[in-house]
């Protein structure tokens, strides 16, 4: 199906829910978010086809790609050219409209900002049906339209498909070469830390930089830049099977070097150890065990976490297949999956808080260091209906940090309570957490902090009111909360078998991994017949 007719059948289905003011989700085939799906056929608009990249235009550095393509397929086809994305989400199957409409940052928005920055423009099928282009208004293509819709694009870009549906991107490349030479720099404690992101961001030749905290006295820098091909350098893969996890080879460098770490004010520029490490290697380096995650599912079941078990359950160490797991499973339901920015100034603050057991308590965790004013939308600073983005709102730099493991609390009440005082903490020091997570404010902690009077200008400017909310999008569900299974099981022994093991270990576990290894559709719900009456 070429572009334009996918696009017509797409607007067609729109205008028909917006005809009947009916609400919609929207699917499209695959997901690498951790919230339950509550999409069925009778609810969603199918964006599954647009899986083309349109165009790549060598002279301007420009690609041309329908949402649906994956990050693995835009850098394969851009790299083909001597070309790659500004920023590169750090999963290969995250798709480039979910980098869009969801808040998505790498080791380069330090520099770049977040994925929706390196955008120009999108077209986009509004709620009522009628197909426009929105622009990026701080690049040099939309200074001569009169009518750019740039509070259209900077509200799309946090408002996880409650404003619309996206159909197509222009995304900036730049010129690529085949290394990144990888300089880590081991820490003892947070403010030494701060000093070298400082050091590297200010360093014009550094590319890509992000940390790892693996203690409160145990933090790594990674400080990268692109290179040229070279005979003479032993080259570190990530993406073999064979290969190591990437935050278990930096931990082994930590372990070598944190006795005989100098003082940095001394000695500030000496990396302590150097990896030269294949382009697409290095941009999906933590794809093999989704970061640290996936350790999670060897003590789930009593597992050995050593290499020869990494090497055999490889194919289920990848985040497409972690992902499908998590969905049919449940697991998710146990885990705090948050990603938040606090300014960076309150770094050594936020870590000792976090490093309390009733906090947290747990390592490692995920640092990447962001530019003033990265996020656009509702997630940065404020939406604005006459002029896009509200400029008058305070510009910090900020340390986004990833806090990613099992919650310190099993019952549903304690759950809760530790989200709610992490999200509390990070409001409290002047940060703001992404919402591709859950969100356990309430609606009126919720619109305090984000911008309700733009975002409800946007939805009736542009017909969609009758869309679910961010709020409603985002915010966690008693569903979603640990407690015994709520869901829907089929009717027949299937259904009678999984109602009665559901709860017993490591049951749910294992149908994960079985519904993970058959593959198949885990987003769009089965619509389970209603009995008829008699």
């Amino acid at each position: 199906m070429d572009h334009t007719t996918a696009v017509r059948e797409i607007s067609a289905r729109v205008a028909d829910f917006h005809r009947h003011q009916q609400p919609f989700r929207i699917y499209h085939g695959a997901t690498n978010s951790t919230r339950p799906s509550n999409r069925s056929l009778s609810n969603t608009v199918s964006t599954e086809p647009l899986t083309h990249i349109l165009e790549i235009d060598t002279d301007r550095c420009t690609a041309i790609v329908e949402p649906n393509v994956s990050m693995g397929a835009l850098v394969a086809a851009t790299r083909a050219h001597g070309l790659v994305p500004l920023v590169v989400v750090e999963f290969p199957n995250i798709s480039v409209g979910g980098g869009f409409s969801g808040t998505s940052g790498e080791s380069s928005s330090f520099r770049e900002g977040f994925f929706d920055y390196t955008v120009n423009w999108i077209e986009m099928v509004l709620a009522n049906g009628q197909v426009v282009k929105a622009y990026n208004d701080r690049v040099e293509t939309a200074t001569e339209l009169v009518d750019k819709h740039s509070d259209l694009f900077w509200g799309t870009a946090s408002s996880f498909g409650t404003l619309g549906v996206v159909t197509l991107l222009e995304i900036r490349l730049k010129k690529s070469q085949p290394l990144v030479e990888l300089k880590y720099y081991v820490n003892s404690n947070m403010k030494d830390a701060v000093r070298v992101f400082e050091e590297a961001s200010a360093d014009p030749s550094t590319e890509y930089l992000d940390g790892i905290v693996y203690a409160r006295d145990k933090i790594v820098v990674c400080a990268g830049r692109q290179v040229e091909q070279t005979s003479n350098v032993k080259l570190r893969h990530f993406t073999r099977r064979q290969d190591n996890w990437f935050y278990l080879h930096v931990d082994r460098i930590a372990q070598s070097k944190i006795s005989h770490i100098s003082d940095r004010e001394s000695a500030p520029h000496m990396p302590d150890a150097v990896d030269y490490i294949p382009l697409t290697d290095y941009l999906f380096r933590y794809d093999r065990g989704g970061f640290w995650v996936a350790r999670y599912a060897f003590r789930y079941f009593c597992v050995p976490f050593t290499s020869l078990t990494r090497w055999i359950l490889n194919r289920f160490m990848h985040t497409q297949v972690m992902y499908h797991a998590l969905h049919v499973s449940g697991l998710a339901r146990r885990y705090i999956i948050q990603d938040v920015g606090v300014p960076i100034s309150t770094a050594a603050e936020f870590l000792d808080w976090l490093d309390r057991p009733e906090n947290f308590g747990q390592y490692p965790l995920w640092l990447c260091p962001l530019p003033p004013g990265s996020a656009g939308g509702l997630e940065g600073e404020s939406v604005d209906d006459g002029k896009g983005v509200n400029v008058d709102t305070p510009r910090t730099q900020l340390l986004n940090f990833g806090i990613w493991g099992p919650a310190a609390a099993t019952d549903q009440v304690g759950f809760v309570a530790q989200n709610r005082q992490l999200e509390h903490k990070v409001h409290s020091l002047g940060g703001k957490k992404w919402l591709y997570a859950h969100t356990y404010y309430t609606e009126e902690e919720f619109w305090t902090m984000y911008n309700k009077p733009g975002y409800d200008s946007l939805r009736a400017k542009y017909h969609a009111q009758h869309l679910p909310s961010l709020y409603e999008k985002v915010r966690v569900h008693e569903s979603d909360l640990p407690g015994p299974h709520r869901g829907e099981f089929e009717s027949g022994w299937k259904g009678s078998i999984k109602r009665a093991l559901w709860d017993v270990w490591p049951f749910c576990g294992l149908y994960g991994v079985y519904k993970a290894w058959r593959g198949g559709d885990y987003l769009l719900q089965k619509e389970i017949p209603k009995k008829k009456a008699d």
